[in-house]
Order: structure tokens, then C-alpha cells, then sequence
């Protein structure tokens, strides 16, 4: 199965993500399929930046976004309530 999650970057306590694509077996920082966007909570506001096109098509495909991806891509427009 494929997965829409976020695969951890950033210094130690500075975390940022990518929103990636990977089979739900690999481990959160292992290999991906494909690079949906990027995430960081530490600005102020958050950033978040999401390419929607790859993010449908992924969706569409079956790929199954976590809880938190599945929220940040409402916040980003791509998915709705």
C-alpha cells in the first residue's frame, strides 16, 4: 500500500518535513517515491507549500494520507472537509 506522509528534515529541535509518497512498509525517513511539498511549523505562521496536481493524482491512484497530511492538505486547499 502507498502512503501520503511526512518525512522528517531540519536540525535537531528544528524540524522541518517534505510531504512524501512511500509504501506504507519503508520507515518514515527511508526511501520515497516522490516529493509532494514541504512543511515547516517552526515559522510564524506555519509554511506550507503542496503541489496539488501531484497530490490529486497520487488520491486518485489510492494513496491513503495520514491524519496529519490528511489536514494539512485540507489547509492547503486540496482536499476538502
Amino acid at each position: 500500500m502507498v502512503k501520503i506522509r511526512l518525512m522528517r528534515m531540519g536540525a535537531h529541535k528544528s524540524p522541518s518535513y517534505r510531504i512524501v509518497v512511500a509504501n506504507s512498509a519503508a520507515r518514515r525517513d527511508g526511501p520515497f517515491v516522490e516529493i509532494l511539498g514541504t512543511y515547516d511549523p517552526k515559522k510564524n505562521p506555519f509554511e506550507l507549500k503542496v503541489d496539488g496536481e501531484k497530490a490529486q493524482k497520487w488520491l486518485k491512484q489510492g494513496a491513503q494520507p495520514t491524519d496529519t497530511v490528511r489536514k494539512l492538505l485540507v489547509k492547503a486547499g486540496v482536499l476538502s472537509v
